[in-house]
């Protein structure tokens, strides 16, 4: 198979610039506002996003240099296949964050509930649309749901440099 290659459509900007301490995941209590730089040469896609209460955000978890097949993830003390996880060490380090948008000015979204590195590359923006993104029926989240309500608390130790 051919190698797929992606280039970055702008860049996020957050108070964290060490992967120690950082939340884990958007709805963590450490958490921060913060903004997506869209490069000019993509900023008119941004035409028409100021009316959607949150973004989806896919972009390179460029600070992470290892796989990891069966990682021990911060919720627990046991490994899990990293298909099951949430974990940034794997095959293809792509992240994702739905997130509230504030507002739009020019070529810069205003966003909440940021939980990555500044200066991430941003691969994505994609509208939150409840009726798409929301699954319907009973929601079943295996192992992690014995780590229900711990996300708020558990930070990042830096153990997928």
């Amino acid at each position: 198979m051919d190698t797929i290659s992606y280039r970055p459509i702008g860049l996020l900007h957050t108070p964290f610039h060490d992967l120690q301490g950082m939340p884990i995941q958007p709805s963590g209590a450490t958490s921060a506002p913060g903004t997506a730089e869209i490069f000019p040469a993509f900023a008119a896609g941004l035409q028409d996003l100021e009316g959607f209460s949150h973004v989806i955000l896919l972009y390179q978890l460029h600070a992470v240099r290892q796989v990891e097949l069966t990682p021990t993830p911060f919720l627990d003390t046991e490994p899990h296949g990293v298909f099951a996880t949430r974990s940034p060490a794997r095959p293809n380090p792509i992240g994702l964050s739905i997130v509230p948008l504030v507002r739009v000015e020019g070529n810069v979204l205003h966003l909440q509930n940021l939980d990555m590195l500044d200066g991430t590359p941003l691969l994505d923006v994609k509208p939150y649309v409840p009726e798409f993104d929301r699954p319907a029926g009973k929601v079943k989240t295996g192992w992690l749901a014995k780590a229900r309500g711990r996300v708020r608390s558990i930070k990042s130790d830096g153990r997928f440099r």
